[in-house]
């Protein structure tokens, strides 16, 4: 019996893709009481199609094939009732990628992977109408020389995404052993992955979880939805931390345990707290305030300044697949967002010395 869990980061509901949606493919494999030994490598090759044996052999390399819960090789012999698990980065997809020299900011680079700081606009990767001038393209250009960016897929390097208009840190593996240990990695949840984002409203705490299935919404397939009983969609956690209160809104830190499209942006729809300027999740009209009209003009000039939903990814935190070792990285939240939290002070304070 196969059982497969998928991340497909193709399965796209528009050219955003997910905060942090991870690519990889999770399968669970129950041995018949019949079977014969078999190399393992042979046996899930023989069991899951389109998998060649050469990937089986890069996720076990990496650690990523568990045999009753222990990590096996790729020559390790099948037995009956064995319980087999897979995790391995998601396969290439049949797009040509044509390399260009578009400016990408790397704060983090060596033979395994490379850690971008990603500005808000620029698509991960290509598919639905943008294939090109994507972080991906800007890749392959790049790390032209390495051997797994001379494929020419889709699928090079890459373990998770951010959307298009969110901005800040991604890591990129340089290797298949890279991908595949750190899809592994996503998929245990040992990432550490926090997010900055301005919410609209006064949080009523200091800090909060909110655990609500998400799913594509039945009435609008460009969005997601929150299922709160659980009975569809796929589980998703985040937890939020206020920084900072600014009267009608509230600058909070996320800190994400799995990574469902939209995420942050679907749970902080779903608890009244949609993200400022967030044009699909209710952000992008004026939800808490005033009616001066002085104000309204106030808001669209915030707008302006950030004409996309004000979410950046601050930090990520992840284990070497190389060395072992623990990896951070942090990047200051973006200027745009940075002019408009200031415009919000000064607001706040103006407003309660006035009062």
């Amino acid at each position: 019996m196969v059982d497969e869990t998928t991340c497909n980061p193709y399965d796209e509901i528009d050219d955003e893709g997910g905060e942090q949606q991870e690519l990889y493919e999770h399968f669970r494999i129950d041995v018949d009481k019949g079977q014969g030994l078999v190399r393992i490598d042979k046996f899930i090759t023989s069991k899951l199609e389109s998998i060649s044996r050469s990937r089986v052999q890069s996720a076990a390399d990496a650690g990523n094939i568990l045999v009753n819960g222990n990590a096996v090789k790729s020559s390790y012999k099948v037995k009956p009732l064995d319980s087999i698990s897979i995790v391995m980065a998601y396969p290439p997809r049949e797009i040509e990628i044509i390399p260009q020299d578009i400016p990408i900011n790397i704060v983090y680079e060596d033979d395994d992977v490379v850690v971008v700081n990603k500005e808000a606009g620029m698509v991960v990767h290509p598919g639905h109408g943008n294939y090109t001038d994507t972080l991906v393209n800007a890749l392959m250009y790049h790390l032209r020389d390495v051997p797994l960016f001379k494929s020419g897929d889709v699928r090079p390097g890459l373990v998770h995404r951010i959307d298009k208009n969110t901005s800040g840190i991604l890591v990129i593996a340089k290797t298949e052993f890279a991908m595949n240990h750190l899809a592994r990695q996503f998929f245990d949840r040992t990432t550490k992955r926090r997010y900055v984002a301005l919410v609209w409203g006064d949080m009523e705490e200091d800090e909060g979880t909110v655990d609500a299935h998400i799913g594509r919404s039945p009435r609008d397939r460009m969005k997601m939805h929150v299922f709160p009983e659980g009975d569809d969609g796929k589980h998703a956690i985040t937890h939020w931390k206020v920084l900072e209160r600014l009267g009608y809104v509230t600058l909070v830190e996320c800190r994400l345990e799995t990574g469902r499209t939209h995420q942050i942006r679907v749970h902080m729809e779903y608890i009244r707290h949609p993200i400022f300027n967030d044009d699909r999740y209710g952000g992008d009209s004026i939800v808490k305030g005033t009616t001066f009209t002085k104000y309204k003009q106030f808001i669209q000039n915030c707008f302006s300044i950030c004409p996309r939903h004000a979410l950046h990814a601050k930090s990520l935190g992840f284990v070497h697949p190389t060395t072992g070792k623990e990896m951070f990285f942090e990047s200051d939240i973006p200027n745009d967002m940075v002019q408009v939290i200031e415009r919000w002070k000064t607001y706040t304070a103006a407003r309660f010395s006035e009062e």
